[in-house]
């Protein structure tokens, strides 16, 4: 696919033609979805650089957008030039802000291997996460370039109630959804009907807690778990309805565009035409891209994710996945929200502790009887620190360092 033709899959939203002169960059931070959608319609349709940004960013965030506006335009690949030329933000509020470079191949490649892993011909989706980050706007674009119906709506309103009519479609209706949104929907019968209209519902931006896929399992609700990341345009790993209804709660095979590894340390190596072709200005060249967590297969072809590998600690010798301490807490009833990190200790090189909003009160008798029971000695949070700031990003995502900081300074303070 080339530039112009994903700029004729998205004439639908574009608002004015481009014989004027060329535009340099374009700078997108729009949460209104028809804006958002009838701006980058118009940016694509033109030869010029894209990036795109959150309105809700602070002013760290906003000073590195602002400093784009003057930047120079980087080295030239070796090869493939005009490429990159879309910057979707990564990091931010989760880490150092950075623009991961795609363009018109990296993009319709992950459109094709999430139809062919799903046997779609055409992708219908309700969206309701911000078109910004890479989840909402791939799912636009799934639906733009096969031609299907693209219906935005207000989370908001979703969430009091307001449920958009689904119009009959061939192939059925697709939605995406952070574990936060799902919970949130799940306490609503009208909203439990309304969701099993879906063929497909998505789970991402966080980890989902094992009693909220369950509860959504004893439902029949068709949910799909699935890898990815703005580097690779979303999902390069998925795991389809059938599979969840039946037991399954991995992260499912990659998708046929994609191909993962595990490096000797067990962190996941990447293969795909989705890859970004490097963080802006800087390009990279085509090769596997070594990402930042840790996985394990737990059959043939199929992938679970066990966390970042910077996120791992190490107590006494002994690594420990806050991942799973943070399933097996939950599990508890005890916990909806939970972060476990490492913190310097003298004797053990780091301490486990569990953190947690101080809106919740939990049982801790209890939480300290299933940890006892359900997790190794070295395994077991030591402490557990209830925090007034709760770190959460526009997707659900716990900023995983700010909790760790917040958690340093609390137990300074005590």
């Amino acid at each position: 696919m080339e530039r112009a033709e994903l700029s004729d899959a998205l004439r639908a939203w574009r608002s004015r033609d481009h014989s004027g002169p060329p535009v340099a960059r374009t700078f997108i931070a729009e949460a209104q979805p028809e804006k958002f959608m009838t701006a980058l319609a118009d940016a694509v349709a033109g030869s010029g650089e894209i990036f795109l940004g959150n309105p809700a960013w602070g002013e760290t965030e906003r000073a590195s957008w602002n400093a784009l506006r003057t930047a120079g335009v980087g080295t030239a690949p070796a090869a493939g030039f005009p490429l990159g030329w879309l910057g979707i933000p990564t990091g931010g509020t989760s880490g150092q802000l950075k623009f991961a470079r795609h363009d018109h191949e990296t993009l319709s490649a992950a459109v094709r291997g999430f139809t062919q892993h799903f046997g779609l011909t055409q992708v219908n989706a309700v969206g309701v996460l911000p078109l910004y980050h890479v989840s909402g706007l791939m799912a636009w674009l799934r639906c733009a370039l096969t031609r299907g119906t693209y219906l935005a709506w207000n989370w908001k309103a979703l969430e009091d109630g307001g449920r958009p009519v689904l119009p009959p479609r061939a192939e059925g209706w697709l939605l995406s959804l952070v574990p936060t949104q799902l919970e949130r929907l799940l306490a609503s019968a009208g909203a439990v009907a309304w969701l099993r209209q879906f063929r497909i519902i998505f789970i991402g931006g966080a980890p989902a807690r094992p009693d909220l896929l369950e509860q959504a399992a004893a439902l029949r609700l068709p949910l799909s778990l699935g890898y990815g990341m703005t580097e690779t345009a979303a999902m390069v790993t998925a795991l389809r309805p059938e599979d969840f209804l039946a037991g399954a709660r991995h992260s499912g095979a990659a998708l046929p565009h994609a191909a993962l590894k595990l490096g000797s340390d067990g962190v996941i190596k990447i293969e795909s035409a989705s890859l970004f072709r490097g963080y802006y200005p800087a390009w990279r060249e085509v090769a596997a891209f070594e990402t930042t967590d840790a996985g394990a297969q737990p059959a043939a072809g199929q992938w679970q994710i066990l966390g970042r590998r910077d996120a791992m600690i190490i107590t006494g010798g002994e690594k420990v996945s806050p991942v799973e301490v943070e399933a097996v807490l939950r599990s508890s009833g005890e916990l909806r929200e939970v972060v476990v990190v490492g913190v310097p200790d003298a004797e053990w090189g780091q301490r486990v502790v569990a953190a947690y909003p101080d809106s919740e009160r939990p049982n801790l008798a209890k939480l300290a009887a299933v940890v006892t029971q359900l997790l190794a000695p070295a395994q077991r949070p030591k402490q557990f620190v209830p925090l007034g700031s709760w770190p959460v990003s526009t997707v659900g995502k716990v900023n995983r360092p700010a909790v760790a900081e917040l958690v340093s300074r609390a137990l300074a303070a005590s």
